[in-house]
């Protein structure tokens, strides 16, 4: 992480210690070092155990607001700086904040459990929630009674004993165990280096063949070209390159991360899951997900397996047909018979996009310029919501390629800060996000504290002679992690803990997932895509091979998304822990009915499944399919009234976006479309029916 230790506060960790000194309490940046990080986080646990004490000794007698409000309000200290912490643990670390986060986790999971197993505590919520029939609560009121009492309920506030410090133990172990996890994947990923000839470059773009010459001139050997595992690298490498040998290569060194050496994860994610299996039982549970799923919309596993096998049943003869396209159209273009290997999928399927539509992202790049697409993103919330992005240099930023921008209704009332860190780098974990580094929240004092959040990816980088351009699937990225930005910006809620992204996580996708559908229509990729270098608008015709390509490979997208869902599930669902003492042939079982190809020995999907071991969505992965059926359910209303159409907007912003998850999220979507969701949206988006 960069800083300028000149900057610093004199005590380390006071620059956490109160509210920050700067516009509107964005972070300053520049004004933190890594040797702040462990001070503030003792210093602001022991603040909010001292919180805590206050509510549990207070002598009157517990009522909604001096325990259910006093709770949500508790800690709002040592979220400041966890909230920088972790998310730059994510975005832009180093080897010594990595072993600050394994040094204070068991002391957060202990803060954690010291509130959930807090007799005195839960002895108040109990009293409050008793009374709750007379209280003549709001709406968002009665649900964060609820959920605070749930909370409590599903994490063990009632183990006696023995029973609660072997709770606290498991508890502390699985935090370890499950940010060993990441860092294990972050760190291997670095250690990738493949050097290849100038004959093996064959296929690949000229972007990423400028970028691995840069690559291998910064390391000393120019004229040769160094790769590395980099998502968009790989990803290139598999659709374009011409050679089998140099694909699968590249495809083994992937798939086979984390499987042995030394961030080998196998053993950790063995341990996740016993872990997560015993805390379950602990608290009155068979399993784990059966124990997570109670506080989400599915409710059960049972919910979620009968979304996961209507999918698989109605997708299956559609993947089976796409595969026996495909095979054929890659024998009758190599002159003999080929056998799609799952290093081939991605070559074969873009040659097949390409026949039929003459559709190459990379034919597409030059007309989704970073900046001109920024544009066309964020010009849709413009469009939709009346918002607006105004950049400002003033506030300070984590890196140099992050920019801050704040945010404004069409009235000019402040909504919030949005921060956009877009290209990979050594110090960022793969893939993109959605976060904050505060959220949005009504003070004691009655002032609606805005919301600061980020949107961090990892696009293809500008080189000496090109900027950055885009192919369609990157857009997608940015228009997904912008709905969640959206759902975290435009949030009027009181309570931190239910306000923006605070919801179900099988709900926490409609947003993001809802905006993609914009990427197949013409009218809005008219407003922005321009080509880099001459300005001409994308022309018509490849818009509409964007829009008639759109459900090519739908059914193979689908099954995929299947596999990490039944995966996750399997995992989340053992009830002894011999059943995973061989992990290859669990995870192989797990994929019966929806393995899309043969095992390949060497190749697992877990070791490197970071949303499950040690991001958020453990026994919820299935929430992306949830959520999908959802938004296709929300946009099929817009493609009714018009996908622009201001009401309709409206409408989707004052009961979905500003909501929060301040009341159940099926009554949400319930209340903005009219009726419950179902799965025929998706499939007809999808080609499928």
């Amino acid at each position: 992480m960069t800083n300028n230790p000149t900057q610093a506060q004199t005590q380390p960790g006071a620059v956490f210690a109160s509210e920050y000194n700067t516009p509107d309490g964005a972070v300053p940046f520049k004004s933190i070092t890594d040797a702040d990080y462990e001070p503030a986080i003792d210093a602001q646990i022991a603040n909010a155990r001292c919180e805590i004490d206050a509510i549990v000794n207070n002598p009157e007698a517990p009522t909604f607001e001096n325990t259910i409000v006093a709770l949500d309000r508790a800690g709002e200290g040592l979220d400041r700086v966890l909230n920088v912490f972790f998310n730059l643990l994510s975005a832009d670390t180093d080897d010594e904040m990595m072993e600050i986060s394994m040094r204070v986790t068991p002391k957060l999971s202990d803060y954690s459990t010291s509130i959930t197993l807090n007799e005195g505590l839960w002895k108040r919520v109990k009293a409050v929630y008793a009374d709750r029939a007379r209280l003549n609560l709001t709406p968002e009121q009665k649900t964060l009674l609820q959920e605070t009492y749930d909370s409590f309920a599903l994490a063990g506030a009632d183990l006696q004993g023995a029973d609660r410090d072997k709770y606290r133990r498991l508890s502390s172990e699985l935090s370890e165990q499950t940010t060993l996890f990441g860092q294990n994947v972050l760190k291997e990923l670095n250690t990738y280096e493949i050097w290849l000839t100038k004959d093996e470059l064959g296929g690949l773009p000229q972007g990423i063949i400028t970028e691995a010459a840069e690559l291998a001139a910064s390391k000393g050997r120019p004229g040769e070209y160094l790769f590395t595992l980099a998502q968009p690298t790989y990803m290139a490498v598999m659709k374009y390159s011409d050679s089998p040998a140099i694909r699968e290569k590249f495809y083994r060194l992937y798939t086979g991360r984390n499987t042995g050496g030394e961030f080998n994860n196998v053993p950790v994610l063995q341990r996740i899951a016993v872990l997560r299996m015993e805390i379950a039982n602990l608290l009155g549970s068979k399993t784990y997900a059966e124990q997570s799923l109670k506080r989400t919309m599915a409710k059960t596993p049972e919910g979620v397996y009968n979304l996961l096998n209507q999918l698989r049943d109605a997708y299956r003869p559609a993947l089976d047909k796409e595969l026996k396209e495909l095979t054929d159209f890659a024998s009758e273009s190599e002159g003999h018979a080929v056998t799609i290997n799952p290093w081939d999928y991605s070559y074969y399927a873009n040659k097949l996009r390409n026949a039929r539509y003459a559709y190459d992202e990379e034919e597409l790049r030059p007309y989704f310029e970073l900046n001109n697409t920024i544009g066309g993103v964020f010009g849709l919330a413009t469009r939709l919501y009346g918002l607006h992005f105004t950049p400002n240099d003033s506030i300070d930023v984590y890196h140099q390629d992050v920019k801050a921008f704040d945010v404004h209704d069409e009235d000019g009332k402040y909504l919030g800060i949005i921060y956009t860190d877009f290209f990979p780098r050594e110090s960022k974990r793969p893939g993109a996000w959605m976060t904050e580094f505060r959220g949005q929240s009504v003070t004691a004092d009655g002032v609606n504290e805005r919301p600061h959040v980020s949107i961090v990816m990892n696009f293809t980088k500008p080189t000496a002679d090109k900027p950055s351009l885009l192919t369609p699937y990157e857009v997608e990225t940015f228009l997904h992690e912008f709905g969640h930005a959206l759902h975290g910006l435009l949030t009027q809620c009181n309570y931190k803990s239910l306000s923006g992204t605070n919801v179900y996580r099988d709900f926490v996708e409609l947003p993001s997932q809802f905006n993609e559908n914009y990427l197949t229509e013409k009218e809005y990729l008219n407003t922005f895509a321009r080509h880099y270098q001459t300005g001409e608008p994308i022309p018509s015709e490849l818009v509409d091979k964007i829009v008639k390509s759109a459900q090519f490979g739908a059914a193979y997208s689908c099954m995929r998304q299947l596999n990490f869902g039944y995966i996750d599930m399997a995992w989340h669902s053992i009830t002894d822990s011999a059943q995973v003492a061989d992990p290859v042939k669990f995870e192989s079982a797990a994929l019966d009915g929806v393995r899309i190809f043969p095992d390949v020995e060497g190749s697992m999907i877990s070791p490197q499944f970071s949303h499950i071991f040690s991001g958020g969505y453990a026994a919820g992965y299935y929430s992306y399919k949830w959520a999908e059926v959802l938004d296709a359910d929300a946009f099929a209303k817009f493609k009714e009234t018009g996908i622009f159409n201001r009401t309709t907007a409206n409408e989707f912003r004052k009961n979905v976006l500003e909501k929060g998850g301040s009341e159940a999220p099926d009554l949400i979507y319930r209340r903005f479309r009219g009726q419950d969701p179902t799965i025929d949206a998706m499939l007809m988006r999808d080609g499928i029916r």
